[in-house]
């Protein structure tokens, strides 16, 4: 019997750090949930953490999370949960302070990916986000120290703007059509129900994510590229920093 895919609270509000969930499946260390606020990982933020508390009070760690082809999101638990816990209840709490954390750097990635690709060229090729630093690899012809320096103005005049943020859904039809919503050459946005999700920064720009965000561009803080290497021929990695 094929499970009901699990609906993601995230993908409506970047904000939802916890709710009721009810226990639909148990296979080896993971369980299913009918619902979840638990990032599953994809496009370089690593899933969330944090805890499933049943009704009675017990506690279920949860040290990462993913989503199955049939759009099930399968939560890891810190110990072997037992086939009783179908059909049982609770709370489920995320790691507020990384969910923010991974939300403000997966934001500023935005803003300096669609400044990279405007203004110089460049495709991205890589993304690791953790919660102190992250780093983004693009496809660059042309650099110099030069290129750090006004990009990091730049980003942090995007920043200081303080625009909101806000997603929406398009058709997999339209988002075909729409190349301006890329920012990656190999890699395709997640479709979910024949949808793809699309992350606005208002007055700035629009691209397909199925990340979670910042509320506003002034959440993020200031912006630093602290180092870059050569990874590769024309492939340029830029690790970045926000001040906490």
């Amino acid at each position: 019997m094929q499970l009901k895919a699990t609906t993601r609270l995230y993908l409506q509000d970047d904000h939802c750090f916890e709710t009721e969930a009810t226990v639909i499946a148990v296979q080896e260390r993971y369980i299913a949930l009918d619902q979840t606020c638990f990032y599953s990982g994809g496009g370089g933020q690593p899933p969330d953490r944090g805890v499933f508390i049943l009704q009675g009070g017990e506690e279920i760690e949860i040290v990462s999370a993913y989503a199955d082809e049939n759009q099930v999101v399968w939560h890891e638990c810190g110990s072997m949960p037992t086939i009783n816990l179908v059909g049982k209840s609770g709370k489920l709490k995320i790691n507020k302070e990384r969910r923010l954390s991974l939300s403000r750097y997966h934001t500023v990635l935005h803003v300096l990916n669609t400044i990279t690709l405007r203004e110089y060229g460049g495709w991205i090729t890589g993304v690791q986000i953790a919660e102190e630093y992250a780093r983004i690899d693009f496809k660059l012809e042309h650099f110099s120290a030069t290129m750090s320096v006004e990009l990091e103005q730049k980003v942090n005049a995007v920043i200081q703007s303080n625009r909101k943020l806000k997603s929406f859904y398009i058709s997999d039809a339209d988002f075909q059509g729409r190349d301006n919503l890329l920012r990656t050459l190999d890699v395709k946005p997640p479709v979910i129900d024949g949808r793809v999700r699309v992350v606005e920064i208002e007055g700035f720009d629009a691209q397909a994510c199925g990340g979670t965000h910042v509320e506003g561009t002034a959440k993020i803080g200031r912006f630093t590229i602290f180092r870059t290497d050569n990874k590769g021929k024309n492939n340029k990695r830029f690790y970045v920093r926000l001040d906490k």
